[in-house]
């Protein structure tokens, strides 16, 4: 069968994809202390690129405020360097496009993690988690250092090689922070109106577009990841979100990635309103930018239903966890040969060491481990997991 998501793709600043299908950010907690890429990231990378159109990595900190987790890629500095070229050359396997995706996590990062230092936010408002430390509100100029570093970011991702950078705007880090009602209360130019808590967001795609024409050589890819609704009271509703994503439509990006732990989800607050959000973006982009989906997809029919609905992009998170040659074996006609169930045993075949698996088990992320005790049902019920998260 010839499928629609193995034709290739063309963004308009000239850049060329292989195909549709797309490894998207999954964090694998496994850099070393400073942030450095270790060699079992590079293990765990060079096994499973090479079939994929673009492979985004795992979020790395645009500056050491923004750490969120340990085990965390960084690229706030300049001795990343050399771990970051041997990172991007390795995933341009074969024609793999390597999006380095940058952020800083905001409130969602905690005084253990940061070494004595407070986590910081739009606002001193704590996020609504357990044991959740109340952040310190950011000041004007801890604000203009935020959107400089991550221009010096995007300057980095060039000098290592990657073909582009993804904007983390999603999975409640500082960029989604400063868009919510919830964690933005400010009263200056940063918060308030809709146009307030949008500023910061529009902020840092012109200081990476900046580096872009100051330092790439050649067409570089900006992409822009976000999430669509919050729990929260007072939070994100999709109302608010499509305006947002009207005014992205407009800015120098190349693609929007909506994240969702379930590509057909509808909205977690209006239970009565049953289209999926998917098709609601795609309606409000109208075409203007290319969008990515994920969330439980794992059957080359799962993902050409995707295609079908007019979405450009398709990213496979945990099936491409279990199955590295997804996209070799679609091409070769070996389709009933995916594998779509793994054993413990198999771990290190896939490169997933032990870092990787307990932070997989912490999101409660099933990877249909034969013999685990949660079930696919059961995932796909909570429509959450590991392709949601960063």
């Amino acid at each position: 069968m010839t499928y629609k998501f193995l034709e290739p793709y063309s963004f308009k600043n000239g850049v060329t994809i292989k195909n549709r299908i797309v490894i998207p950010p999954m964090t694998e907690a496994s850099s070393l202390e400073n942030g450095a890429i270790s060699k079992d990231e590079l293990t765990y990378f060079r096994l499973h690129t090479g079939g994929v159109g673009m492979f985004i990595t795992p979020v790395a900190n645009v500056i050491a405020s923004g750490k969120g987790f340990e085990g965390e890629l960084s690229v706030a500095d300049d001795k990343m360097l050399p771990g970051l070229t041997r990172l991007a050359e390795t995933i341009k396997h074969d024609g793999t496009k390597a999006i380095l995706q940058i952020f800083h996590a905001g409130r969602m990062s905690n005084s253990k993690i940061l070494r004595g230092e407070s986590s910081v936010s739009a606002s001193a408002v704590a996020a609504l988690r357990p044991n959740a430390e109340t952040p310190a509100a950011l000041t004007e100029v801890e604000i203009d250092q935020i959107i400089a570093a991550f221009g010096a970011a995007t300057h980095r991702a060039i000098e290592a090689g990657f073909d582009g950078v993804e904007l983390h705007g999603a999975n409640t880090y500082l960029t989604q922070q400063f868009f919510s009602p919830h964690s933005n209360r400010r009263t200056d130019k940063w918060g308030g109106s809709l146009e307030n808590r949008m500023r910061f967001n529009l902020a840092v795609i012109e200081s990476v577009q900046q580096a872009v024409k100051t330092y790439a050589t050649k067409p570089f890819i900006v992409g822009y990841r976000i999430s669509p609704e919050e729990i929260e009271e007072p939070g994100i509703r999709l109302a608010d979100t499509l305006k947002f994503i009207d005014v992205l439509a407009e800015q120098p990006i190349d693609y929007l990635h909506l994240s969702m732990g379930y590509a057909w989800r509808t909205s977690l607050n209006d239970k009565s309103d049953d289209e999926p959000i998917v098709l609601k973006v795609k309606k409000q982009l109208a075409g203007r930018l290319p969008l990515i989906s994920v969330g439980s997809i794992e059957t080359p029919s799962d993902a050409e239903k995707l295609i079908d609905a007019g979405v450009d992009f398709v990213a496979l998170g945990r099936e491409s966890l279990r199955e590295p040659h997804w996209v070799q074996k679609v091409i070769a006609g070996q389709e009933n040969a995916i594998r779509y169930t793994v054993a413990e045993s198999d771990f290190e075949e896939l490169g997933i060491n032990s870092a990787f698996h307990d932070f997989l088990e912490l999101l409660n992320a099933d990877l249909h481990i034969v013999g685990s005790k949660q079930g696919k049902d059961e995932f796909d019920k909570q429509m959450g997991g590991v392709e949601g998260g960063a």
